[in-house]
């Protein structure tokens, strides 16, 4: 049996990640829920034997990041937000993954599986968490090359206003409207760049701030982004992500 803790505020978003940890592994028992920092804290107090915990960062009272400097957390952390910018500073935090809302069924499962990969040698799980936690601090690109023809052109991520996928492929679109395919996927990119400047709205599109022309309330509580460059898609922010987005664009 593995024991679980939910730290969630979003009801809706604790009963989807609950339904989907049962589909995941029968064995999940979801022995708590907090929906904020407080409540987080008492609930570990109260259950000493806490396998594996799911931490949303924004919570009713405050950042999740805090739960670590009230109280000892033993246990290794998936973080299950919207917000890529804390990525980085999750992995300082026991975190073992980090998965996007919404969360699909197959990332989630790769997160318990990691989760068990990192359990079976318990003793060296701090050193595994470190390590990972290495290798997830990098500098952000500052600029990407691309083959044409019997060329390579470098590209600066200032002069990219989206990248998006296409038929399987991954593309970047300039200033100049010109669109390439290149070597990384959606998953890839994010992590490589600065979450002040992009930001992913949707599983097809990533968004340059700086390229931003206007945004359009649309259908079913989202928003529809419209950039300086041309764009045959119509490019929405997912009513997930749509506060998350909101905050983003205030810094």
């Amino acid at each position: 049996m593995m024991r679980i803790i939910i730290i969630e505020d979003e009801l809706y978003a604790y009963e989807k990640l609950a339904l989907l940890l049962g589909r995941a592994d029968t064995s999940i028992e979801v022995v708590g829920h907090a929906v904020s920092v407080a409540g987080a804290v008492e609930l570990i107090q109260k259950n000493p034997d806490i396998d594996l915990a799911f931490f949303d960062i924004q919570l009713a009272d405050g950042n999740s990041f805090s739960i670590f400097d009230r109280i000892e957390v033993k246990f290794p952390v998936i973080f299950t937000t919207a917000y890529e910018k804390y990525a980085i500073r999750a992995f300082k935090h026991n975190s073992i993954d980090y998965l996007l809302k919404p969360i699909r069924q197959a990332d989630l499962k790769a997160a318990l599986d990691k989760y068990q990969t990192l359990w079976k040698a318990k003793d060296s799980l701090p050193q595994r968490i470190a390590d990972i936690g290495r290798q997830d601090k990098q500098e952000y690109k500052s600029r990407f090359t691309i083959n044409i023809g019997e060329h390579i052109k470098m590209v600066s991520t200032n002069e990219i206003s989206c990248f998006y996928s296409y038929d399987k492929g991954s593309f970047m679109q300039t200033s100049e409207d010109r669109n390439y395919l290149i070597g990384y996927s959606l998953e890839e990119l994010i992590t490589k760049l600065d979450p002040k400047i992009f930001f992913r709205v949707s599983r097809k599109y990533i968004i340059n701030l700086n390229y931003i022309k206007d945004m359009i309330s649309y259908t079913n509580s989202r928003l529809k982004i419209v950039l300086k460059t041309h764009n045959d898609d119509d490019i929405i922010v997912s009513r997930e992500k749509v506060k998350a987005f909101k905050k983003w664009l205030e810094g």
